[in-house]
């Protein structure tokens, strides 16, 4: 394979949907409010995604240095433990997307605080935050990845700053009702990373990586799954039921079953292996879920 192929698998192309969930989430919310804004939405999609990607690599680097991608990984090979780029180039497109992601969020607080006033500044702050948190969830001395903290900077990024911060850009008001779609959308990018983590639960441990289901063990992790999803739904719903119009706005009650047929999927596979096409399986039925959800309240 070419290294443009090489390249292609380590930015993780299949991740890169879910991570456009939140913004979708958010403009969402506003569209309902009349307040959307396109420009907000074109500009906070693309910092999204340029955030991903440098998760995604520095993911990979992170865990080669670390000891994670090592030969008993169950899931798919990374790109710096495999040999197929060097640790070099690694950290040079990390560094890359670094300046990709603060540009394009810069733009963004321009667009959406053109006064350069106290939200710019915070907004500025919390695009720093989420830098130094893509940077390291496996990377330096003390990632927070390998001491079980990465299902909380998921339900923080993806949910409540990704949907919230969103739909201030767009209408620069928060409405204390949008917390509740945005604690959905969180807990369901959440599921993602947990069926991750239940996949390599053996791998992790070997390589001391304390993820919540090597903590908490793998029957524990399938309640956790369970829960996840199902608060999910039910915060999706008290939403929909104060801000009740129509039932079209229960629209995203049908993608309901692929989010129980993952959570059954994972509660009966018990080999590694066969669980890594339920984790693109779950970021699949969550962005349906947020579209949906979407579609339902604008209707």
């Amino acid at each position: 394979m070419s290294q443009v192929t090489f390249w292609i698998q380590a930015i993780r192309p299949r991740t890169l949907p879910l991570a456009l969930a939140s913004i979708g989430m958010g403009s969402f919310l506003a569209a309902f409010e009349g307040s959307f804004r396109l420009p907000v939405l074109l500009l906070s999609g693309a910092t999204t995604l340029f955030l991903q990607v440098l998760s995604n690599l520095a993911n990979d680097y992170g865990d080669a240095l670390h000891g994670a991608d090592h030969a008993r990984r169950e899931g798919p090979s990374r790109a710096v433990q495999s040999g197929k780029i060097s640790a070099k180039a690694m950290k040079n497109a990390i560094y890359a997307f670094v300046i990709l992601s603060l540009l394009s969020g810069l733009g963004l607080l321009f667009i959406s605080f053109a006064d350069f006033g106290l939200y710019f500044f915070i907004f500025l702050f919390l695009g720093m935050l989420a830098v130094g948190a893509a940077l390291n969830y496996t990377m330096g001395t003390n990632p927070y990845g390998y001491a079980g903290f990465g299902d909380v900077f998921v339900l923080v990024f993806f949910g409540f700053v990704g949907v919230v911060g969103t739909y201030f850009c767009h209408t620069g008001t928060i409405d204390p009702l949008v917390f509740l779609p945005a604690l959905s959308c969180g807990l369901l990018s959440t599921a993602v990373l947990n069926v991750n983590n239940i996949r390599d639960i053996q791998s992790d441990r070997l390589a001391g990586k304390m993820s919540i289901p090597v903590r908490i063990g793998r029957t524990n992790a399938i309640i956790y799954h369970w829960a996840l999803i199902l608060v999910a739904i039910a915060s999706a719903s008290v939403f929909v039921a104060v801000q009740y119009q129509s039932s079209i706005q229960f629209l995203f009650v049908a993608t309901v079953p692929f989010l129980i047929f993952n959570a059954i999927k994972v509660s009966v596979i018990k080999e590694s292996k066969k669980l890594d096409p339920y984790l693109k399986q779950m970021a699949i039925s969550t962005l349906l879920f947020i579209i949906a959800f979407g579609i339902g309240n604008l209707i």
